[in-house]
């Protein structure tokens, strides 16, 4: 190798913070598309998969999950033909949204409320290269970045009994080859892919390099990233490529190993400040290629906070790590209250939620009243004070029956915290609504 250990661990460095999201995202759709046996298994590639339910405890197919919208999931190849999505039409008053999410972890684009309204329609998704003409009755043409990508849809969920209602708008919402939609033969199949099993440590070890290479071939390099490929093509880095840690001298090896333990360390740990800070925050970090101008560390840390999380004007995710004082959470040894002054509810064109997660799975919390969320579909049930503000309690245990609505049970250790704000207000997305602080009260 022509390169010295210090440019490799540099190169390895940027490499894995380039690449981690692409690999943690590929953990999603091996579990939910390729592995029948997986708990998480959803609907092979190209089929809809459709959550019965609400997100609970039990459910790992990703972190930070919302229990608001009950999902459905479609992982599509667009390499032999584009994919014909159909929205159904549904009352005006329930949010409902279709994310288009590429193999870089990109928002590509968004069906549903806030671009298409509520009236359905079906949309043609194809991919990088396709050239051919759309079919009548196809409401808009979407162009994803990548061959391979992931539309994750929600419907959102009033309260417990409108269950089914959301079960019926699921069932409209399909997928199918644009062939199928026309009535015409298939064409030929695209090459079939020998989909790699999932390892331990994939996304924390060199490993995470062969599972890059084998994603780059589906990701044609965006104009913008020629230069970083023939960067990283010296470590053996690029589409299709073998990658093998053992075949480097052990000096690369370690200098491969010291750049992931230096990103960790260094830019890790400098951008959780910042988050902690409030000076980054989701309307920062999810969203398309343009909006994040390859800034490859924010794309890093949506994908370890909170995958496919929604672009700002969709979502804002104002989120709790520590308390008012800077200190982390912990309910083992504290209780916790977040108030809202009068009329200062976070400002929805939808509506919002609180939900309480792990600090060491990144899952929902086993509770005794099965409660993993606070939202503003469950207003008429929270106790306001005199003046009109609402305090919501996070602890391990009751606050009593008087304030038990409002109090969103926590984990016996470690938590975290997310506000999400569907359709956010203007005064959301320009800074004059602010996140009333977490304080500690034991």
């Amino acid at each position: 190798m022509s390169i010295n250990p210090k440019e490799v661990r540099s190169i390895a460095r940027e490499a894995y913070t380039y690449g981690f999201p692409l690999v943690e995202s590929y953990k999603t759709l091996y579990k939910q598309a390729i592995d029948t046996s997986s708990s998480d298994f959803k609907a092979p590639i190209n089929q809809m998969g459709r959550a019965i339910g609400v997100a609970t405890p039990d459910d790992t197919q990703f972190v930070t999950p919302n229990t608001d919208t009950p999902y459905c999931y479609l992982w599509a190849d667009l390499r032999t033909e584009p994919i014909v999505v159909t929205m159904p039409a549904i009352e005006p008053n329930r949010y409902y949204t279709g994310q288009l999410i590429d193999l870089y972890t990109h928002n590509s684009a968004y069906l549903g409320t806030r671009v298409f309204g509520n009236d359905g329609g079906n949309f043609l998704i194809v991919e990088p290269g396709w050239e051919g003409e759309p079919p009548e009755n196809i409401r808009a043409v979407i162009r994803c970045e990548t061959e391979l990508l992931y539309v994750l849809f929600r419907v959102q969920l009033f309260n417990p009994s409108d269950l089914e209602q959301v079960q019926t708008i699921q069932a409209g919402i399909q997928a199918q080859p644009l062939s199928q939609f026309v009535g015409k033969p298939a064409p030929p199949a695209a090459p079939a892919i020998a989909w790699p099993p999932l390892v331990e440590g994939m996304t924390e070890t060199p490993v995470i390099f062969s599972y890059l290479n084998f994603l780059l071939q589906f990701a044609p390099t965006h104009p913008s990233e020629t230069e970083l490929m023939a960067r990283f093509a010296q470590l053996g880095i690029g589409a299709g490529k073998p990658f093998d840690i053992g075949t480097f001298p052990p000096e690369i090896q370690q200098a491969i190993a010291d750049g992931i333990t230096d990103f960790w360390q260094q830019d890790f740990a400098g951008i959780m400040q910042r988050l902690n800070a409030g000076e980054v925050g989701s309307g920062d970090v999810f969203g398309t290629r343009e909006f994040l101008q390859n800034n490859y560390l924010y794309r890093f840390l949506a994908a370890k906070q909170g995958i496919y999380g929604n672009s700002r004007e969709e979502a804002i995710y104002p989120i709790y790590f520590v308390d008012a004082d800077n200190n982390k959470l912990d309910t083992s040894q504290h209780r916790y209250t977040l108030r809202f002054e009068p009329n200062q509810l976070p400002p929805a064109d939808a509506f919002w939620s609180l939900t309480m997660y792990d600090g060491q799975t990144q899952r929902l919390v086993h509770n005794p009243l099965q409660r993993y969320v606070l939202n503003s579909t469950m207003l008429e049930t929270f106790k306001f004070g005199e003046d009109g503000s609402l305090t919501l309690y996070l602890q391990k245990d009751s606050p009593g029956s008087d304030l038990e609505p409002n109090w969103l049970p926590a984990p016996d250790g470690p938590f975290y915290t997310a506000i999400r704000i569907y359709l956010p207000k203007p005064e959301v997305l320009n800074g004059s609504w602010k996140q009333p602080p977490l304080q500690r009260i034991q």
